[in-house]
């Protein structure tokens, strides 16, 4: 059985895969909605996706997709690829632009691991948190991660959408 860095890729590859099998329809919907300006007058017909530079697993640049509009949970949907791809975990520090000042110094221990999807800060507060209590938190989830850490973050994760949703 896979151990360490190797259970959590094959975790994340293969809960990434499920969730796009069954998730491809809205994805489908979305995407049709945003290139025939569906939405409404606030979203113009035209690209489906947001492309953003952000820094990987050892500081290698990636775009990140993300839908134009539809609220934070449908709009990251297209990072799931990032997840099948490598690029990206479910569980890891929040994905920054390479030239991000938390990507220098002592930060850069944030790009030993790869972003994620949801991590320790947006289950601790998110927004209500200060800037560098999002990187203290990042780096304490580098510096401690394992596997029942992951899990417990997801577990808070799918509460906090419960809630909105």
């Amino acid at each position: 059985m896979a151990k360490g860095p190797d259970a959590k890729r094959a975790l994340d590859l293969t809960a990434a895969l499920i969730l796009l099998a069954l998730l491809s329809p809205v994805l489908l919907a979305v995407a049709a909605a945003l290139a025939l300006g569906a939405l409404g007058p606030l979203e113009p017909p035209g690209g489906v996706l947001r492309r953003e530079v952000r820094a990987g697993l050892g500081g290698r640049p990636y775009e990140l997709l993300s839908f134009r509009r539809g609220g934070r949970l449908v709009t990251r949907l297209p990072q799931l690829l990032h997840v099948v791809r490598g690029e990206m975990s479910f569980v890891g520090p929040v994905p920054l632009a390479p030239d991000d000042e938390e990507c220098r110094g002592d930060g850069v221990r944030r790009l030993a691991v790869r972003p994620g999807l949801t991590g320790l800060w947006q289950v601790s507060g998110r927004s209500e948190l200060p800037w560098e209590e999002m990187t203290l938190l990042d780096l304490h989830y580098v510096d401690h991660h394992w596997l029942g850490m992951d899990l417990a973050i997801l577990g808070r994760t799918i509460r906090a959408w419960a809630r909105v949703a």
